[in-house]
Parts: C-alpha cells; structure tokens; sequence
C-alpha cells in the first residue's frame, strides 16, 4: 500500500515541479496572442475557460485507456507502478505538453503538420496518412465495442446502435467544438475523476492488500516485462493518440500560461486514474493469477466498481465501458477532419467545408464497421507508441531550433524507440525474432536515431 500512496504523491510533485521546469525550458508566454484569440471562427478556433480545456483535453486523451490498458498493466504486478510514475512525469506529460504548445505557437497545427515541420517533407507525408489512418482505427473500434455493450445490455439491434453513436459522431465532428463537446465532455471527465477516486477509496477503506513494488515478473503467462508491458499501458503513461487530440484544445486555449495545467496536468490525472485502476486491479482478485480468472478487462471494470461503489457503481460502470469509448471515437473523427484540413490548407469555417471533409471519413468508417480487422487491431497499441516517438524527437527537434534543452523530450524519445523497435521484432504481431535478436536490435537503431538526431544539430550549428 505504500508504494501506491508514494505513487500517487510522486504525480503529483512531478506536475508541480517537473511540471514546472518543462514550462519554464519551453518559455510560455502570458502576453502572447493565442490562435483562439487570432485565427477565431467560430468552429475550431473558439476561447474557452481553462477548466473547462483540461476537462476535455483529460476526456479527450483518456476514455478507457487508463483504465483498460491499467488493468491489462496490472497482469505484470507492481511494478507497473514504476512505469506509470516515471512514463508519465518524464514522457508522456512531456509529449502532450510540447505538442500541444507547439500547436498552439503554430496556429493551432495538427502533429502531421508539427512533425513535417521539424523533421522533414517526408516525415509530414507519412505522418498525414500514419495519424488518420490511426484515428480511423479509433474512431471505428469505438463505435463497434459500445454498440456491441448495448446490445448485451439492452437487446437493441445492434446495426439501430451503430447508427445512432454514428450521426452523434458526425454532429460532434462537423459542429462547432463548444456546441456538444464543450457541453457534455466536463460532465464525463468529472464522472470519470469521480470514479477512479471512489475505486481508491474503496481499495483503501475496505482493506484490500495492495502490493508493494518489486522488480519482478509477476505475469501468470511470464510475459517478458520488457517491452510488453510499455505498449500495454500505453495512455497512462505515454500515447500517441494524445498527440492527435492536443491541438484541438491548443485552438481553445486563451493564455499560453493555461497549457501546463490542461496539457500537462491532465496527462497526470490521467496517470493518476491509470495507477488507481492498476491497484485495483492487482488487488481486489488477489494477485494477477486472479486478476487473469476474473476475465476481460470490462468485466473486472465492472464487478470491482459494482462491488466497490454499488448501484451507484454499477452506472459508472456502464459510463466507463459504453460512455467514455464514444467520447474518444468522436474526437477521432474530429481530429481526423482538423488533420486532412490542415494538409489541405481547407477552412473549416463554413459549413459545406466541413462536410465535405467529413463525409469521405465516415463512408470509409462505416465501411471498415463490417470488416473483421481484429488482426489490424493487434497492431494499434504498436502504432500508437510509435506515433508519440515520432513527435517526441519532433518535439525534441523544435526545442534544439530554439536554442533550449532538448534532452527533456530526446531522453524519452530514445527510449521509447528502443520500446517500439524491439516489439515489433519480438512479438507475434511483429517479425516474432525473439528477445535475444529484438532487445539488441531495439538498443542498436535507438542509438543510431539519437546519433543521426545530434548529427543533424551539428551540422545546422556549423552551417550557422
């Protein structure tokens, strides 16, 4: 139990204080005009209070992945703690806070567009495909799971479902971002804050026994560590997708001075619900034999908050596993429809553009509703922390331009190319070469981009 409670209190001094230096090596400004202010239209440009930002910013980079890639987490045991902490103060934090004030100094620009900036043409071009493509993958996966809950629960057709959670998405896509999104996304982000604090309260009050750390591997299937469970627990520690939902809230955000609260400091709730429903999860069945027993994460999601938290629990059960999944596939699309502008230089602002935009996406969204793709999906949690190491050294990139300590995002985005490069050789989804071929190999091309990275500032100093 006290390695959960240092834990937690470790986020927390990691926001004020890590937090802080971040803020302070990036140089935000409180005198300098946002995009809201600048570039307002009415749509995606709009001002909005910065409580309200990091509600939706928090709702936007979380839905279930801190607590569905937590609870696959906690199969490791406690020392998924570890990588919750450190991930998300000196990685994930990192990246959603750079991005999105990157965006913000860039008139609001998607990653596509940030990345292509800082690390080349070619880069921008696969970025534009890589960071649709992933976001449709989102989008699709979350209009078929809740469709598929509600059916289990209600008996509703389930083609009557998927059409209903489609024109929501379509409303939320092309509608102005404070009509549906500003109004309902502070509602589930404070039921989703709500929920993980009953979770610890119950974990705590009724005297469950959480683990204390130790560097073992506590996986029933003796899972190597390392690098499953670092593409496990992906959104409470380090995301990709996160860096496709930051510049929709840095085209909100009415004072640079706002962005560590809503970027940073919502990557630390989010880190914050992740250790919760880790704890939880390794706990309340007994260790992580019981954990894999009890079934797939939604069915442990709901029987510990049943059991936790009652009738009450029961409905934040079903906003957890139905709700919070339609609230990521919304601003999927969302995003989907800001990046394809962007690399089309299209305004959004009237109407007709937007649906111009929008109608392409949902017919192939729709068409992939009928494809079993359950084998591409295997490939998402690899894709998705690739994306976030790309805008890491992106991030990384922009901060040597500007002549500041780029070691804050090139130190994670190293790393995280040793994760990304070594799972792809090992796992089954990959080249399956084995640990003794994809670890080194992970170490050999992760040195060799920081290499080339150091290489490339060298060369810009000698040329200046």
């Amino acid at each position: 139990m006290y390695s959960f409670i240092l834990s937690m209190v470790a986020l927390v001094v990691g926001y004020f204080v890590y937090g802080k230096i971040v803020d302070r090596i990036f140089g935000s400004k409180a005198d300098a005009i946002t995009p809201a202010k600048r570039l307002s239209d009415g749509v995606d440009y709009i001002e909005l209070d910065w409580k309200k930002a990091f509600l939706i910013q928090f709702l936007n980079i979380a839905g279930t992945g801190p607590i569905f890639g937590a609870v696959a987490g906690a199969m490791w045991g406690p020392v998924a703690f570890l990588w919750i902490v450190f991930g998300c103060i000196f990685a994930g934090a990192v990246h959603d806070f750079l991005i999105g004030m990157m965006s913000l100094r860039d008139d609001g620009a998607t990653v596509a567009e940030i990345v292509g900036k800082y690390l080349g043409n070619g880069a921008r071009t696969f970025m534009r495909f890589f960071s649709v493509i992933l976001l449709l993958l989102v989008g699709v996966v979350f209009i078929m799971s809740p469709a598929d809950i509600l059916n289990s629960m209600t008996g509703i057709n389930r083609f009557i479902l998927i059409g209903i959670i489609i024109i929501y998405y379509m409303l939320a896509t092309i509608l102005p971002v404070d009509k549906i999104i500003g109004k309902i996304y502070p509602l589930f982000g404070g039921c989703l804050l709500i929920m993980a604090a009953g979770i610890a309260i119950g974990i705590l009050g009724e005297g469950y026994h959480v683990p204390e750390i130790v560097l073992k591997n506590l996986h029933p299937d003796k899972t190597p560590i390392f690098p499953y469970l670092f593409i496990s627990i992906a959104c409470g520690a380090i995301s990709g997708f996160h860096a496709t939902q930051s510049p929709m809230m840095a085209r909100c955000l009415k004072n640079e001075k706002e962005g560590r609260r809503v970027f940073y400091g919502s990557m630390i709730a989010e880190g914050i619900v992740a250790l919760i429903w880790a704890a939880a999860a390794m706990s309340f069945f007994g260790g992580t034999e019981g954990l894999k027993a009890a079934g797939s994460p939604g069915v442990v999601v709901s029987t510990i908050s049943n059991t936790l938290l009652g009738r009450f629990g029961g409905i934040l059960a079903i906003l957890g596993v139905v709700a919070c999944p339609i609230t990521s596939g919304d601003t999927a699309f969302r995003s989907a429809r800001m990046a394809i502008a962007d690399a089309l230089q299209y305004k959004q602002g009237p109407f007709k553009n937007r649906f111009i935009i929008a109608i392409p996406l949902f017919i192939i969204g729709i068409g992939l509703c009928f494809i079993d793709f359950q084998i591409i999906w295997r490939y998402f949690a690899w894709s998705n922390q690739t994306l976030a190491t790309i805008a890491l050294w992106a991030a990384a990139k922009y901060l040597a331009t500007e002549n500041k300590n780029y070691w804050i995002a090139a130190i994670p985005g190293t790393f995280m190319t040793v994760v990304v490069t070594s799972y792809i050789i090992i796992a089954k989804e990959g080249l399956r070469m084995g640990m003794s071929v994809g670890i080194p190999v992970g170490l050999i091309v992760a040195l060799c981009s920081l290499g080339l990275f150091l290489k490339s500032l060298k060369k810009k100093s000698q040329v200046a």
